[in-house]
């Protein structure tokens, strides 16, 4: 029989990977359940990247067909994307348990943010878009600092990459959704790879998460056709402006 942190996590679990399918955003929901459990937050964050990790993978998958071809610059990414995931992990290791609860209702605020703003983010690149082998450098550039954020914590990676890949190619959406899965992905199983080599997921919390994220992506998958984004969104945003108050005032009060 479940216990009921079990039942919470894996219901959190489901519904973070709904809310991935359907709008992104599911940190905003697992990972304040994770902190409720009493976990310590490097702990917690450890994790919810854990948990939320197939998320991204699943997407890529499903749109497989939509990836480009190998080239020089996307290879470049990719490996960015790598040494930026490891990057973040190792950082998130190092520092002080109190040096990172510091700015969680900043992190949790700004990823709400993010989430808010995604499509004027995504309207501003598209307008400011450059082309050419400028565009590329300054969009490898970002992605490295962005790899590292998405190690570090990761809240809203998916709505950043977007932006940036939106800087050299934005007309072409459902390619930048694949390439934006694939180095999510290729971020995640970075930082993943490093915390499973130093034994710091706490399984028995991450791991009922996992499974209801699992379940979540897939109901998601088919929920996506007939719930409304914008109410989903409103969910998120909601849940993101409400976990913002109740840290500031635990960490900052």
């Amino acid at each position: 029989m479940l216990d009921w942190t079990t039942a919470i996590l894996i219901l959190a679990g489901v519904v973070g990977g709904i809310v991935n399918a359907v709008a992104g955003g599911a940190t905003l929901i697992t990972f304040p359940a994770l902190l409720a459990t009493g976990l310590p937050p490097v702990a917690a964050n450890i994790a919810n990247a854990i948990a939320v990790s197939p998320g991204h993978l699943l997407a890529v998958l499903a749109d497989r067909r939509s990836l480009p071809v190998l080239d020089r610059h996307l290879y470049l990414l990719l490996l960015l994307s790598a040494a930026g995931g490891l990057a973040g992990a190792g950082l998130l290791l190092i520092i002080p348990d109190r040096l990172f609860t510091l700015p969680i209702p900043a992190l949790i605020a700004g990823a709400t943010l993010l989430f808010a703003l995604a499509p004027r983010i995504a309207r501003t690149a598209d307008r400011s878009a450059g082309t050419g082998n400028g565009a590329k450098r300054r969009e490898a550039g970002l992605l490295a600092l962005t790899a590292i954020y998405g190690g570090f914590f990761g809240a809203g990676l998916g709505i950043i990459l977007t932006a940036i890949l939106s800087l050299s190619e934005p007309h072409d959406i459902r390619r930048i959704k694949a390439v934006k899965n694939l180095l999510a992905s290729v971020v995640a199983v970075a930082a993943n790879l490093f915390f499973l080599l130093r034994g710091t997921v706490h399984w028995p919390l991450a791991f009922p998460m996992l499974l209801g994220a699992i379940a979540g992506g897939y109901a998601g998958g088919h929920l996506v056709r007939v719930l409304p984004a914008n109410v989903v969104g409103g969910v998120v945003l909601a849940a993101g402006a409400v976990m913002t108050v109740v840290y500031a005032f635990k960490y900052w009060i």
